[in-house]
């Protein structure tokens, strides 16, 4: 190798982390976001390829009106108030529509063993409805079960990996 030659060393990724009833969106092609603890509650990612960006939604409960004064104050809570947050945010980083690349995790049966509540499945069916509805379609999804998830997505490349305990890292 001669002296001219120069090493190329990639960037550093930034990890930004997404709380519990987050939401964090970035045109930073080096992002990683990453959130932990997906048990009934989602983890939705929306993804433009060609731009490199994206953001990532943990939400908890499938409906806003349960509580409004909560979702006035904290509207990545609710699917019906956060996911038309998460694309909002998307679109104004410049996220095109026709290319959004859509997943989805988590919607866990968790901590309610007799299933009166659901919440998993609920949030689940409101997420697929509301993407429905505004004509955009889920790319992939891992859904239920009974395991939580810590989901990662790298605005690089588009990966959302998954880790459950006990389990082996997983795209999706």
């Amino acid at each position: 190798m001669s002296m001219s030659s120069r090493w190329v060393i990639p960037a550093p990724k930034k990890s930004l982390v997404v709380g519990v009833a987050d939401m964090v969106a970035s045109n930073d092609a080096h992002a990683e976001l990453v959130t932990y603890s997906l048990g009934s509650c989602l983890g939705v990612t929306v993804y433009d390829p060609l731009k490199k960006i994206g953001g990532l939604l943990h939400l908890m409960l499938p409906e806003s009106r349960t509580a409004p004064d909560k979702a006035r104050t904290a509207p990545f809570m609710f699917v019906d108030t956060g996911v038309p947050c998460l694309f909002k945010t998307y679109f104004n980083l410049g996220g095109d529509r026709f290319r959004a690349v859509i997943k989805v995790a988590g919607g866990a049966q968790f901590l309610d063993p007799q299933r009166l509540f659901n919440i998993g499945e609920r949030n689940t069916q409101a997420f697929e409805e509301i993407i429905t509805r505004n004509g955009l379609a889920i790319h992939a999804r891992d859904l239920g079960g009974h395991n939580s998830r810590t989901l990662r997505f790298e605005l690089t490349t588009g990966n959302v990996t998954l880790h459950s305990p006990g389990c082996p890292l997983r795209q999706l």
